[in-house]
């Protein structure tokens, strides 16, 4: 079997795994995306490891669980001696990148302990985390943050040269609006969103980025590489350029999920998160009208630039050695359920898109076909290492390849359950509950028939997916189904105890350490010599 050389991992930030048309939606057209399921695998269950973009990417950067890794919020850092992406790729060639957002910041406390210098090339390197920012860009640069944080910005200096004025661009034209009077309108006001930004659409970002990655691809040559593409849109500040901003209206809109029940007597943590001021606002008559359009607008930018840049690597025919990779760090409530934004287990905010090429022969049997797998974000690591012939690390990675899945085999020891977590200490939600830092936790495992929902301190979250897929029925505090809930709990504790703690030492060397004691005269327990 042949090595794949090239990976493109492609990453849209805050996309429903049901806002494209190859995952069902009705209006939402994204032929290139489609395509893509087309020539590859599409996984309908693919789950991510916590839905929020810091721990979220943690986990697809190191193949490891949030409980494993640490870094559990936006900025809190994964420990300086976390292994990465390029740690496992670069010392097998491949020149590894990112262009866009990854959302992780540096351990200082950790380069500080061992005297390492955040600004030598170690500690840019580890700080990125193991990516070459070839592109780095978070996309959340209002103007008080862009000044404690230099001021500096490489698309700011890009759109200056285009002649767009200002201190920072960002925020003034590519998530701006301008009022009927000349007025700066703000991206980040949902009444806003339905206009568009003040920015030509082949200056804003997701256009930028898409050229900064075909740069990267064009000077790489025939060295191999990895290009995470890591989009910043659809998230916040929803604003989308023209034409994109008004080509859907209401009558394209998915029907809001959420129940009147929802209200009544809910779990006390859900009940806290329904009441802060984003799950309010997203609840409002006249708010999905606002930001819906910009929303999809976004979505389908971002299939139109994919489809000029997969043309151009099959034009090259870089297609036919690279491995693509579309996904999301995680989904949008976008109302549903009466929430915003995304933090808790529905499907809507835990559940992603994942689609998957590979260009060997080797899966030509799969091709456009549908997986219903339960897939992880944790299995991205294992399958690229796989997949271009890198040595595998299962002492460290927590995640299974999904190169059998994608060649056409069926393995039998496959998971019966998916794993996700959050820590909301972060969030009004804690305060409403007072509850202690470190004991604002959750975690969910997901079955093919369940979800349970466990929150530390309070009750749990219990659907039944077979008869309430929409997951308007919590279960969690009804007596009649005590018994699932206890199945469900002991299937959670044996995921949770089995994380990989013993990263520094491979399995062979684990076990030839207690074989070889003998031979070095370490000798317990015998009776005579």
């Amino acid at each position: 079997m042949s090595d794949v050389k090239n990976i493109l991992f492609i990453m849209a930030d805050q996309l429903r795994w049901d806002y494209l048309s190859c995952y069902g939606h009705e209006h939402l057209h994204t032929p290139n995306i489609d395509r893509l399921a087309a020539k590859g695998v599409r996984f309908d269950r693919a789950y991510v490891q916590s839905p929020v973009c810091g721990p979220s990417r943690a986990s697809f950067y190191t193949g490891r669980t949030v409980f494993s890794h640490g870094a559990t919020w936006n900025r809190v850092p994964l420990p300086a001696g976390e292994l990465t992406l390029g740690d496992y790729l670069r010392p097998h060639g491949l020149r590894t990148a990112v262009v866009g957002k990854t959302h992780m910041f540096p351990d200082r406390d950790g380069f500080d302990r061992v005297g390492l210098d955040p600004e030598s090339e170690l500690g840019r390197e580890l700080g990125q985390p193991g990516f070459e920012p070839f592109e780095r860009d978070d996309g959340l640069h209002p103007t008080p943050l862009l000044r404690r944080r230099g001021g500096t910005l490489a698309y700011n200096d890009w759109l200056r040269e285009q002649g767009y004025e200002g201190e920072n661009p960002w925020n003034d034209y590519a998530n701006s609006a301008q009022g009927d009077n000349g007025e700066l309108l703000s991206g980040w006001a949902i009444e806003t969103n339905n206009r568009p930004a003040r920015v030509a659409e082949e200056h804003s970002e997701t256009a930028y980025m898409t050229m900064r990655a075909k740069e990267f691809i064009a000077e790489a040559g025939d060295t191999p590489w990895l290009c995470h593409l890591s989009f910043i849109k659809p998230h916040w500040p929803y604003m989308a350029p023209a034409p994109y901003h008004d080509m859907y209206g209401s009558e394209t809109f998915k029907p809001i999920l959420r129940d009147a029940a929802e209200r009544t007597d809910p779990n006390p943590v859900y009940k806290a998160f329904m009441e802060m001021e984003v799950s309010e606002t997203f609840s409002m008559d006249g708010a999905r009208d606002r930001m819906l359009p910009a929303y999809m607008g976004l979505i389908k930018q971002i299939d139109d630039h994919l489809g000029r840049l997969f043309a151009w690597l099959e034009e090259t025919g870089k297609d036919k050695e690279t491995m693509i990779v579309f996904t999301s760090d995680h989904g949008d409530y976008l109302g549903d359920h009466w929430m915003g934004e995304k933090e808790l287990f529905h499907e809507c905010s835990v559940r992603v898109p994942l689609i998957i090429y590979d260009p060997r022969t080797e899966a030509d049997a799969t091709r456009g076909t549908v997986s219903e797998n339960l897939v992880e974000a944790i299995d991205l690591i294992p399958t690229f290492l796989e997949a271009t012939g890198a040595p595998a690390a299962p002492h460290r990675l927590e995640g299974s390849s999904l190169q059998p899945l994608l060649h056409g085999e069926d393995p039998a020891d496959w998971r019966d359950a998916a794993f996700s977590e959050i820590d909301y200490g972060f969030y009004a939600a804690r305060e409403t509950l007072d509850v202690e830092m470190d004991e604002a936790r959750g975690y969910m495992l997901r079955t093919k028939h369940w979800k349970y929902v466990h929150f530390r301190n309070f009750p749990p979250q219990l659907f039944d997916l077979e008869n309430d897929p929409e997951e308007l029925c919590d279960l969690g505090r009804n007596p009649d189904y005590e018994a699932p809930r206890q199945r469900m709990q002991t299937a959670l504790l044996d995921r949770l105890i089995s994380r990989k703690n013993r990263v520094a030492m491979p399995n062979q060397t684990a076990s030839d350490l207690k074989r070889n004691e003998d031979s070095s005269g370490i000798l317990i327990g015998k009776w005579t010599l």
